[in-house]
């Protein structure tokens, strides 16, 4: 018991000390920077369904029904290239709420939908006139950059920032003759995930729009990294 206490202790004592040494010693503080222009190359539409019923397995029936006959118009339409993906399956108490009092009036389902594909699909137009014929669903579209392209430039964007970083930190020492830098300390600033850059809802048709993918606007991907250097 004696022996952790005088390592707890030791331990308090050591904190400071190790952070008076670190504030000693000299450093360079430089910021690197790299981004990407990227067309996006993956088109979403995200679907929400709902249905009330007096009863569960009512309620969870007629959800799957209209899950169903989507992707059976999906096939039957023939669309290339697509995933028809479901994810937050919920069933809950439909509970109205009504003068400051609660009334439990069967139950509701929720499905949530996604269709993903590229965003120069040509049946992207199928897929809406499929979601439309398949039921009562809400939906949008949204373009964006799909993961595996964010990935293939991960290891890009970090070397570049890190060169950015390096070319600065020289510039620095040389400009002001200071030698013999080397790296102390790397943080890497989280990764910026762009907004999809256009949404559409179960409204608005497509067949007047056959030029809106040539006009989506570029997304960018940055990576942004701090590097300290002693000397």
């Amino acid at each position: 018991m004696k022996n952790i206490l005088a390592m707890t202790l030791a331990l308090f004592l050591a904190i400071p000390l190790f952070a008076q040494q670190i504030q000693q010693v000299p450093l360079i503080e430089v910021e690197g920077y790299s981004e990407r222009k990227i067309t996006p190359d993956e088109a979403v539409f995200s679907i929400s369904l709902e249905e009330k019923k007096l009863k569960v397995n009512e309620a969870v029936s007629t959800l799957n029904k209209k899950t169903q006959a989507l992707a059976d118009l999906l096939k039957k339409e023939k669309i290339r290239d697509y995933k028809l993906v479901a994810d937050n399956y919920a069933v809950d108490v439909n509970r109205i709420y009504h003068s400051g009092s609660a009334k439990d009036s069967g139950y509701v389902a929720r499905q949530n939908l996604r269709i993903i594909t590229t965003a120069t699909n040509e049946d992207l137009q199928k897929i809406v006139d499929a979601i439309q014929r398949a039921g009562d669903m809400s939906y949008s579209l949204n373009f964006g950059i799909s993961e595996s392209t964010r990935k293939s430039l991960e290891n890009t964007l970090l070397t570049e920032a890190l060169k950015d970083a390096e070319a600065k930190a020289l510039l620095i020492g040389n400009t002001l003759s200071i030698r013999n830098l080397r790296v102390f300390h790397v943080t890497m600033e989280q990764n910026f995930r762009p907004q999809p850059v256009y949404m559409m809802n179960a409204k608005m048709d497509m067949s007047e729009s056959a030029d809106m993918l040539i006009q989506t606007e570029d997304q960018t991907l940055t990576k942004r990294v701090y590097v300290k250097y002693t000397y």
